[in-house]
């Protein structure tokens, strides 16, 4: 009978067991003994201030340094008044009911300009980009038509829809429908290949891809389109609002170029700056909302 004997430099398994729960135990001690801070991603503990202070820093140090040039003379009143008295002229006509009624009215151009552009630059991107022989039709017209100035289409304007508020609105709706359709477009195309393979083996019919996987994928560039549009709308107002306007914000600036009145004409060009900035604010809140499935990079 034969009997085998252990290596005698070989461990003991019971000891090997012993001493390896001896170990962990001992590991969680000391893991537990530690004081472990949650990890803070170096812009958080580079940058204490917050966010809305750095941001409202680069406006309040160029008003500073306007006031300073006015108050020593360098910017003489009439060529750009002093911010107190652009304050003072904004308070004037905000008592006296003429810059809010202006501000209605320009607003109200501008949103019925962005809904008839908007509904026109996301229909036609949808049969161009969703559909061959709707990039083959559309397609090429809209570029062409997107190359000629919108400004210069004023004078025609006037002759096809008078001087009323037709040709304003058109010449907005005009501005918005050309950004609003490239980006759009560019966001159905831009679509992954490999996510309508996925959806198709997943038994989805034409519709359900266009509506759970194509949609959503160009949701990003249309927001982006929007936020474009925004911008040249107002620069459309103002183009159109300086042609046989009787009221809005363009109208008191005519009056005010006329009177030599150039601290009116600042005031109507900070709500100029001001409705846009509030207009791209809003949209950017959309995207928070519409977009939260998406992560991106927010900068270092």
């Amino acid at each position: 009978m034969s009997i085998s004997h252990a290596p005698p430099n070989a461990p003991d398994p019971d000891i090997s067991r012993i001493s390896k729960s001896e170990s962990g135990e001992a590991a969680r001690a000391d893991a537990t003994d530690l004081d472990l801070q949650p990890v803070v991603p170096a812009s958080a503990r580079n940058l204490p201030v917050p966010r809305w202070l750095r941001r409202t820093t680069g406006p309040i140090l160029l008003l500073a340094l306007w006031q300073l040039l006015s108050a020593t003379g360098v910017l003489t009143p009439d060529v750009l008044a002093s911010p107190g008295r652009i304050a003072q002229v904004g308070w004037d006509l905000i008592s006296d009911g003429s810059l809010p009624s202006a501000m209605g009215t320009s607003l109200r151009r501008v949103a019925l300009g962005l809904l008839f552009g908007t509904s026109a630059g996301t229909g036609l991107a949808l049969v161009s980009g969703l559909f061959r022989i709707g990039e083959d039709v559309v397609d090429a017209p809209v570029q062409m038509l997107r190359t000629v100035p919108f400004v210069g289409l004023i004078p025609l304007f006037i002759i096809w829809f008078g001087i009323g508020e037709a040709p304003k609105i058109a010449i907005i709706t005009l501005g918005v429908t050309f950004p609003l359709y490239l980006n759009v477009y560019a966001g159905i195309r831009g679509v992954d290949s490999q996510l309508i393979e996925a959806g198709e083996s997943l038994g989805l019919s034409r519709w359900g891809l266009v509506r759970h996987v194509v949609l959503p994928g160009a949701l990003p560039g249309a927001l982006t389109g929007l936020r474009y549009s925004l911008g040249i709308a107002w620069l459309a107002l103002v183009f159109a609002e300086q042609v046989n306007a009787d009221s809005g914000i363009g109208f008191l600036m005519v009056q005010a170029r006329d009177f030599l009145q150039t601290d009116v004409i600042v005031v109507c060009l900070i709500v100029y700056a001001f409705l846009g900035l509030l207009a791209d604010f809003v949209v950017r809140s959309l995207e928070r909302v519409l977009l939260q499935w998406r992560p991106t990079f927010t900068g270092r």
